[in-house]
């Protein structure tokens, strides 16, 4: 099984990340970026230090997904991942208007050798909660864009899920965390 558990920053991914964790504890959590040792440097280098080229940007993400897909995902037989390429899309998207989905497409597919995860979980937020989980953290350089910003992605995370068909549920994030971690396992199950 492979699993994507993608959603905005302060969507709640990592607290439904732990919950799974409990009940798949023989599989194999990772995130994007930052499951392999180049993923953290390219982490690093996108969320702490800036990348002021959009291009840039998209290729080390495809870098990091590339490798990623080799040496993590290829590699085990249950993958639980914090964000894949759907969000990649989406940002990329977002940060470039000349860029259409067909093109990104195609680059993702190439990083991930033509494999689709089996799942996708989209946790949807709204303005409301962003603010408010915003406010409870330092914000690294993607959440500085701002929370507009980080609606637009979401919106376009559902384009792409849409468009894609792939396998996908798109869960409120508003809704009581024991809530959401049922629906999870009802989709998966």
């Amino acid at each position: 099984m492979y699993l994507i558990l993608e959603g905005v920053d302060t969507s709640g991914k990592s607290t439904q990340l732990e919950l799974l964790r409990t009940i798949y504890p023989n599989a194999c959590f990772t995130k994007e970026p930052g499951g392999t040792d180049l993923g953290l440097k390219i982490r690093e280098m996108i969320l702490h230090q800036g990348v002021k080229n959009h291009k840039a940007e998209l290729f080390l993400f495809l870098a990091d997904r590339a490798e990623h897909y080799m040496n993590v995902v290829q590699q085990h037989n249950m993958v639980i991942s914090d964000r894949g390429f759907i969000s990649g899309i989406a940002y990329a998207l977002a940060n470039h208007k000349d860029y259409d989905l067909e093109f990104l497409t195609h680059l993702n597919s190439f990083a991930l050798d033509d494999k689709m995860p089996d799942f996708v979980v989209l946790l949807e937020t709204n303005e409301r909660l962003i603010k408010e989980r915003l406010g409870q953290k330092s914000q690294d350089m993607i959440e500085k864009r701002g929370i507009e910003y980080l609606l637009r992605v979401q919106e376009l995370m559902k384009e792409v899920l849409k468009k894609l068909e792939i396998n996908h549920i798109i869960i409120d994030a508003s809704c009581e965390i024991d809530e959401i971690h049922e629906k999870i396992k009802g989709f998966i199950a």
